[in-house]
């Protein structure tokens, strides 16, 4: 199991939160707006990736592919970043982050649940209280850019509020439901991205993501850079 070392950010002061995986999942096509998500299996499909068998789409991730770090190591030229926002149930605790589930788009092409695990999943290392901002969830705002390469400008990827997808409390609810041993604790939730900006992926080698609260003038980043295992010569992957 992977141990996070995380601060919870109450007001103006940090709380270390070390948080066990024990369970990671991953959501799909989980907008509110039908639209949107055929926009979103549209954008999939221009890449060779079938549509779902059911939307929303729940999704088992190995519990240790989850990191907190500025860089991720990847096996093909062909992965890109989504934003999202992640759960973290301990016990009665339920904390909110940010995230981006980065994904092999190649593989995806043959099996949406494998391309989830040979890429990590990247998580903000600060984290709020859910209870914090639960009243006023759907004004909560995501964003995320990525860079195609190291001396290009950040373009900005997604940008949408949170009210535009599935709600925190629908979204634990529907996980909890395909349990089949009810056992949540230490269970992390990536939530499903939104539709894209750009009109067409980004195979960048950098992605950020940031969820904004204008309310209490504060956000979380996922910041992470993306390396290519190339450095053997004559390999080919």
């Amino acid at each position: 199991m992977k141990l996070l070392e995380l601060s919870v950010i109450h007001r103006n002061h940090e709380i270390p939160l070390q948080f066990q995986v024990k369970r990671m999942v991953n959501g799909g096509y989980v907008g509110k707006d039908l639209k949107a998500v055929k926009a979103h299996i549209e954008e999939l499909q221009r890449e060779g990736v079938p549509p779902p068998p059911s939307v929303p789409m729940i999704f088992p991730v190995l519990s240790h592919n989850i990191t907190t770090a500025s860089q991720i190591e990847v096996v093909d030229s062909k992965t890109s970043g989504e934003a999202e926002f992640v759960l973290l149930l301990d016990g009665q605790d339920v904390f909110v982050g940010v995230g981006s589930d980065h994904t092999d788009r190649d593989i995806e092409r043959h099996s949406i649940v494998k391309s989830k695990q040979i890429c990590q999943n990247v998580l903000s290392s600060k984290v709020w209280r859910y209870e914090e901002v639960e009243s006023y969830w759907d004004d909560l705002l995501i964003r995320s850019w990525t860079k195609a390469t190291e001396g290009e400008e950040w373009v900005l990827y997604q940008k949408a509020p949170l009210g535009n997808i599935i709600s925190a409390a629908d979204l634990m609810d529907l996980v909890k439901s395909k349990l089949i041993d009810d056992q949540a604790d230490g269970l992390v939730i990536f939530s499903g991205t939104f539709p894209i900006l750009t009109g067409k992926m980004i195979f960048g080698c950098a992605f950020r993501a940031e969820l904004i609260d204008e309310r209490l003038g504060r956000s979380l980043i996922c910041e992470y850079r993306v390396l290519k295992l190339d450095y053997i010569e004559g390999m080919e992957i």
